[in-house]
């Protein structure tokens, strides 16, 4: 009797002591899951501040700071390289018409035409207000191909705006990096161009040597308007 006796205050630590173990690894199991939860969650903040951070918040299209970024990684690489900027005509009259609520319908309605751009623009980018711009992997002949594309997205089919159809003109300008330019240099070249596009309302406009002024000279179109 004394060994039965034994033999179950034996099993019954055995028992005790397995269902603490198991008390136990449910408890860290619950612990872990907790923690790759506020990991994910951590991460999940970290990714949306960095698309914030380079993105355009009325359009999503990637930011002026992620054009920039994007504008010195390809020219370290020494590939073949356009820019297109693009500027639209008379917005200042739709927002006030319209309001800037649906301003800002436009603006997203224009970078979903532009991000839909395909091969040679590698990038679509909204930099600020009503200025938009595009990087291009190809010779002279694919930026101007590409600023005319862009051109025809935006002025060839009217936008629904607050229920009427407008149409919306737009004034690009483009240019091809040359072996001595710098990325500033290719942005100033094509802000030239744009400013000629506005000037002459010829809808499009490649970078002219001959009209260059030198880039710390403010000659922008919306500083002279």
């Amino acid at each position: 009797m004394s060994h039965l006796h034994s033999y179950l205050t034996a099993a019954g630590g055995v028992l005790a002591g397995l269902a603490a173990a198991a008390a136990l690894l449910a408890w860290q199991r619950q612990i872990l899951r907790r923690q790759r939860h506020m990991l994910a969650a951590v991460e999940h903040d970290r990714s949306h501040w960095r698309h914030l951070a380079t993105h355009h918040d009325t359009t999503d299209l990637p930011n002026r700071r992620a054009l920039l970024t994007h504008l010195d990684a390809i020219f370290s690489l020494g590939e073949p390289l356009g820019f297109v900027l693009i500027d639209l005509d008379r917005f200042k009259q739709v927002n006030d018409t319209y309001g800037h609520e649906h301003g800002n319908d436009l603006l997203y309605e224009v970078g979903r035409r532009l991000e839909t751009l395909g091969p040679p623009v590698i990038l679509a980018a909204h930099l600020s207000g009503d200025e938009f711009a595009l990087l291009v992997d190809g010779d002279r002949a694919d930026v101007e191909t590409a600023a005319h594309e862009a051109h025809h997205r935006i002025s060839a089919v009217p936008f629904d705006i607050a229920g009427q159809q407008v149409t919306v003109t737009a004034s690009v300008g483009h240019a091809l990096a040359e072996p001595d330019m710098l990325p500033r240099d290719l942005l100033h070249a094509a802000d030239q161009a744009m400013y000629l596009a506005k000037r002459t309302g010829s809808g499009t406009h490649a970078h002219d040597p001959s009209h260059d002024t030198p880039p710390d000279v403010v000659s922008r179109y919306r500083d002279l308007r």
